[in-house]
């Protein structure tokens, strides 16, 4: 554990605070201490090195513990937060993790106890968010992939942040891999893809006759998700009126069904997903802090692709071989299209990545690829050049790369509706692209409609 990471101490017992101080420092932390709330609130804003987990204890004078934890949270800070109490019971500890805590750790406890415990808050934490509610990325990778066991085990809901294309699916998946709930189904849905009325019909089922066109009984992903794992993707863009509906299903475990009666129990874990800042979409009233509470008792935050230099040419070799093979590519990326991959700032991250190198493979033209994520990297950066007569020959140039790339897309998109008989929604999947995307590609570069529908 990096000696940089900061714990604030929050206790009102002098003596509690000494001896927590000396033990986290030799444990290796920077250790701050509180003697209460206010001063523990005081302590989040201060410049410098930002706190990454708070130690609060339960019994105060004044504001109790859980009463600054629900302030911390409606704040908008997210970091790791453990409760400690002396006198606690089980409804204690419930409404500790009820209202924003990560873990609770009854007094007195072994030092080897805290230190698994806050081993385990640091390595799915997240991000530490400032009196302006900016974030910064706290995230260190290693950290969150050697949790992941832990975290997959425990069987609690997950919040996981960051940006769009970070790889917060692929993340998710790897915990329901990891958990024993592995051998029943994953299901994602997108809280922002679909508007609110279908996303609840998605969600629980509806009954036949529930509303106009609902002419036969359908099962939400609840009910087939039974015993599995349930990512909702983009939460922070659920209606609000819908997040009362899920609120429900987490405390009660049962729904029931959109022109329903009957309640339904339900045994499933949740994993949620989202860009944006819910602390300020709770200030603003879009989110529920109820609900935020319930979803964030673990929060894991992926940091951006360009704070993640290390990982650049790993995660482009990988996507090279799972896409080289159909283009017949060489078995390394040339060095060139390395260092502008390195020096690229990847504002859509993973996703832009992945894409990149499928771009390339059709194209096979480094120079041209390099050029571009140059021009986007360092515009700011670049004097502008006077025109001269070489201006028409670069244009012409750009034309032929796109020219070229139409071709190649039209090329591949043949090829997957000869291979799936014409079919374009099985074309669809092979391409791994959306329906709907796929025919606005085949209208778009002009494939022949007559030779498409001849198939289907």
């Amino acid at each position: 554990m990096p000696a940089a990471s900061l714990i604030l101490v929050v206790d009102d017992d002098p003596v509690v605070r000494k001896l927590l101080y000396m033990t986290l420092s030799k444990l290796g932390y920077a250790v701050e201490c509180a003697a209460n709330g206010d001063e523990a609130l005081t302590h989040l804003t201060k410049p410098g090195e930002p706190v990454a987990l708070i130690l609060l204890d339960l019994r105060m004078p004044g504001r109790n513990g859980i009463e600054i934890l629900r302030e911390i949270r409606f704040r908008g800070y997210t970091l790791p937060i453990i409760m400690l109490s002396g006198q606690s019971t089980p409804e204690q500890a419930a409404e500790a993790i009820k209202s924003g805590a990560n873990d609770f750790l009854s007094k007195p406890f072994r030092v080897d106890d805290l230190h698994a415990m806050i081993l385990r808050s640091l390595g799915t934490q997240i991000a530490v968010a400032d009196g302006a509610n900016r974030q910064e990325t706290r995230c260190r990778m290693g950290m969150i992939e050697a949790s992941l066991d832990q975290v997959a085990r425990s069987d609690v809901p997950v919040l996981l942040q960051g940006e769009s294309g970070v790889g917060k699916e692929v993340l998710g998946r790897k915990l329901h891999a990891k958990s024993p709930r592995a051998s029943k189904p994953f299901l994602k849905i997108n809280c922002a893809a679909l508007p609110s009325e279908l996303l609840e019909s998605e969600l629980f089922g509806h009954e036949r006759g529930a509303f106009t066109g609902a002419d036969r009984f359908k099962p939400g992903i609840f009910e087939l998700a039974e015993g599995g794992t349930i990512l909702l993707d983009e939460i922070g863009d659920m209606d609000i009126r819908l997040q009362a509906k899920l609120l429900q299903v987490l405390q009660d475990h049962e729904f029931r069904r959109v022109g329903g009666r009957e309640l339904i129990r339900v045994n499933v874990r949740i994993l949620a997903a989202t860009h944006r800042n819910l602390g300020e979409r709770i200030q603003t009233g879009e989110f529920r802090e109820d609900l935020f509470y319930r979803l964030n008792v673990i929060a894991i935050c992926l940091p951006p692709l360009r704070e993640r230099k290390g990982e650049i040419l790993s995660l482009a070799q990988s996507f090279w071989e799972k896409y080289g093979v159909a283009f017949n590519s060489p078995p390394e990326i040339p060095p060139l299209l390395k260092k502008a991959l390195l020096d690229y700032h990847w504002p859509g991250n993973i996703r832009e990545l992945e894409n990149l190198i499928r771009r390339f493979l059709v194209l096979q033209n480094a120079e041209a690829i390099a050029d571009e994520l140059g021009g986007a990297s360092h515009t700011e950066e670049i004097a502008p050049k006077a025109p001269t007569a070489a201006s028409p020959v670069k244009a012409a140039a750009l034309e032929q790369i796109e020219t070229t790339k139409k071709e190649a897309q039209s090329q591949l998109i043949l090829e997957a509706l000869r291979a799936t008989n014409w079919n374009r929604r099985k074309a669809a999947a092979v391409l791994k692209i959306d329906y709907r995307a796929l025919l606005y590609k085949i209208k778009s570069l002009s494939i022949e409609e007559q030779s498409i529908e001849q198939g289907v």
